[in-house]
């Protein structure tokens, strides 16, 4: 399979790109709305002749598959990328790997500013369902690239712009409906400039889902909310966009082989046993959450060289998960035994909510000046972030001496952030020009009060990173371009790092080497990449009692690879846009405990990271408003730790998708009604794309000897499904 899949690819000339490139040169027209709305994202994205690799999306695209799932699964066509779901569909959790890198190491910017989570590094869509109908275009940088702002980025840089302003009035409902009990429902407008200078702006979206896993509905609900305004040289966005999340729980997935084979759909979240010894499931075993964000965006242009850009941002977060545990220790939860006559009582069942509060400022001002010789942005960013993580018991069989909603343990995180940076393009002439990038961050995170472990957790580390980037662009002609970069990454640990005594940051030094091609009919990028790590953290396999993933030090590591993607069109009604990535990640010199000894592995795969990752998007278009899509995507065995346990060896899959648009126009009232239809794994596959691993010395079935012991659970993702979807537009 994977041999037929290698040369089916590279048969249809080697692969895609996201179609659409940033041109390659900017427009000076001052009087054009959408370049003043580019510049919000100039300081953290790179043109098309940057000596970075990178791919570009744009809303049209986007369009064609937004039907509800998640912004991970909008990239899952775009080289290096694997994406996954906790409930299976796309819908709820949902998590992108870039060349093997977990989403806590993708540095994420929405309008240039952070999204990552401070503490946890993460980023959770979740939080903002259906943000996809408000992204005006989004560039994915693979590797450190050119990132700015917030957490450094060790596997890739996903920056988004929102919603250009528009010149005229316009409205939209959008509806879909799907496998599982899915639907989607969203109304936008905009009131167009009035007065050539001011624009209101909106969108309420409402999402909910079954879920292909048992019991991982989600019921989510976003907005957006713009008001801006333009003239020839200044543009003033304010922003409230935001979301509610309550999704069952779905994170432990599946440990029992046997169910995997027969009852895939199976979820032990909120399961416990009744009086009667029957199997139950609590009925709120949810995650319950809340995220808003205010932003201010002022862009001003003095003149076709000066630009400056401001911005300043809020987020407040608040939420809890609920969970029904049976027989807890009243000591976990400061309880006092009860005694009844020679009775003593100091376990029960009850129900916990573990909450989450935080607060993110952020403040971000950049100056650009551009020439026909030198492109050059400076700025400087600041954030602050205050988290209270604290947990209560609502109900419990015996409750002892508590009060309901006791906090049973409490805890504060900080986190001051200051970061500096310049970075310049200058043009040689026709053919050379060289790029330099130099940031320097620095950052304090201290901590206080205890973990839901129940143990003192008091940290005050301070960091300070200078992270140079360099490249140099060579074009040979109007059609050929050879780059070369390198760029320098410096990651500080996350919170549950430092709950398992990990305080040592990350180290990258990242080398890119690529060509791009580019005719009216073909374009080719391809890249070679060999990123060298110090300290790298590495998923273990292992997750905690939330569902994240645990980490662990691999000493020295590395990712060499090779990424192609082209777009070739093959007729005037026909394209192809395939992509490929091949590569060896390892971990160097990996030591392990084994049967109760530290063991030298020698070179082992690094966890989550297949060596073969591809995709192709053959679109065919038989009549000039239809549109047909038929979309593949090819992920190689991978391990879901690094000692290359076959118990941790996730297997192979390939999946096939059809997607078709049909756009109707010519209608009184109506300027168009677009009909969308994804058949998402049209050929039934059965296939994991997620799992854990885990591990643990054994002294009991043999006493004077220790074994380890392994095992692994599953996240199955759904067999065939659909989505179908109407949009009509004002």
């Amino acid at each position: 399979m994977k041999k037929l899949l290698i040369f089916a690819v590279f048969s249809s000339l080697f692969i895609t790109v996201s179609a659409q490139e940033i041109p390659q040169t900017k427009s000076q027209d001052t009087t054009k709305v959408e370049s003043l709305d580019e510049v919000l994202v100039q300081a953290v994205r790179v043109e098309a002749d940057s000596p970075i690799t990178h791919s570009n999306l744009d809303k049209e695209e986007l369009a064609k598959r937004n039907l509800g799932q998640d912004i991970p699964y909008m990239l899952n066509y775009l080289p290096s990328v694997v994406t996954t779901s906790d409930a299976g569909a796309g819908v709820g959790y949902t998590y992108i790997r870039v060349r093997g890198s977990d989403a806590s190491r993708v540095n994420v910017t929405l309008n240039g500013i952070p999204y990552n989570d401070s503490e946890s590094q993460g980023t959770f869509w979740v939080n903002l369902p259906d943000f996809t109908s408000s992204v005006q275009s989004l560039q994915l940088q693979r590797g450190v690239g050119t990132s700015t702002n917030g957490s450094g980025a060790f596997g890739a840089s996903l920056n988004l712009l929102s919603d250009a302003i528009s010149d005229e009035a316009n409205g939209e409902i959008s509806n879909s409906f799907g496998s599982y009990k899915t639907h989607k429902h969203n109304v936008k407008f905009s009131t167009g400039l009035l007065s050539n200078h001011f624009e209101l702006a909106g969108r309420l979206s409402t999402i909910k889902s079954d879920g292909y896993i048992d019991r991982a509905s989600s019921d989510l609900k976003s907005y957006f909310l713009q008001a801006a305004f333009v003239n020839r040289n200044t543009l003033i966005k304010a922003l409230v966009f935001g979301g509610r999340e309550e999704t069952y729980q779905s994170w432990n997935g599946l440990e029992d082989p046997e169910k995997l084979e027969n009852d895939r759909t199976y979820n032990p979240a909120g399961e416990y046993e009744d009086e009667n010894g029957n199997i139950r499931f609590y009925d709120n075993e949810v995650d319950n959450y809340a995220q808003d964000h205010y932003q201010l965006l002022w862009n001003q242009r003095f003149n076709n060289n000066w630009s400056t850009n401001v911005s300043f941002n809020y987020t407040k977060g608040k939420g809890y998960f609920e969970q029904y545990k049976e027989d807890e220790k009243f000591k976990t939860y400061g309880f006092e035994p009860l005694i009844f006559g020679n009775d003593t009582i100091n376990k029960t069942d009850l129900i916990r909510r573990r909450w989450l509060d935080n607060n993110f400022y952020a403040a971000n001002a950049n100056v650009n000046y551009k020439n026909n010789k030198i492109d050059f942005t400076g700025g400087a960013f600041y954030s602050y972030y205050t988290g209270d993580h604290f947990g209560e018991v609502i109900w419990a069989g015996y409750a002892s001496n508590s009060e309901i909603r006791d906090r049973y343990y409490e805890g504060n995180g900080e986190k001051n952030e200051f970061t500096v940076f310049s970075k310049a393009t200058y043009r040689i002439d026709e053919n050379w020009s060289i790029f330099g990038d130099f940031q320097g961050r620095f950052l304090n995170y201290k901590t206080s009060g205890i973990t839901s472990d129940l143990v003192p957790m008091n940290i005050d580390e301070n960091y300070s990173f200078f992270n140079p980037k360099a490249g140099l662009t060579y074009k040979l002609n109007l059609s050929n371009q050879f780059y070369f970069s390198y760029g320098k990454a410096h990651r500080e640990p996350s919170r549950n790092d430092y709950e398992q005594n990990i305080v040592t940051p990350e180290k990258l030094d990242d080398f890119e080497l690529g060509f791009r091609f580019a005719k009216e009919k073909a374009k080719v990028n391809a890249n070679v990449f060999y990123m060298n790590y110090k300290d790298q953290l590495v998923l273990s396999g292992e997750l905690n009692d939330v569902g994240a993933g645990l980490r662990t030090s691999s000493g020295k590591s590395y990712r060499l690879g090779l990424e192609i993607d082209a777009e070739i069109q093959l007729l005037k009604n026909l394209r192809t846009l395939p992509n490929l990535a091949l590569s060896t990640n390892k971990n160097v010199d990996f030591v392990n405990s084994r049967n109760g000894e530290l063991v030298n592995l020698g070179n082992t795969n690094i966890s989550f990271s297949p060596s073969v990752v591809a995709a192709n998007m053959l679109e065919y278009s038989p009549i000039e408003k239809l549109q047909l899509g038929f979309l593949t995507k090819f992920v190689g065995e991978q391990f879901m730790g690094n000692i290359d346990s076959e118990v941790s060896k996730l297997d192979s899959y390939f999946i096939n998708d059809l997607n078709i648009v049909y756009t109707l126009d010519g209608l009184p009232w109506i300027k168009e009604v677009v009909f969308s239809a994804l058949v998402n794994n049209i050929f039934n596959v059965k296939y994991v794309s997620n799992g854990y691993f885990y591990t643990y010395d054994d002294d009991f079935s043999n006493p004077g000897t220790v074994t380890t012991v392994e095992g692994a659970g599953y996240y199955p993702q759904a067999t065939i499904n659909f989505l179908v979807g109407a949009t009509i537009k004002f």
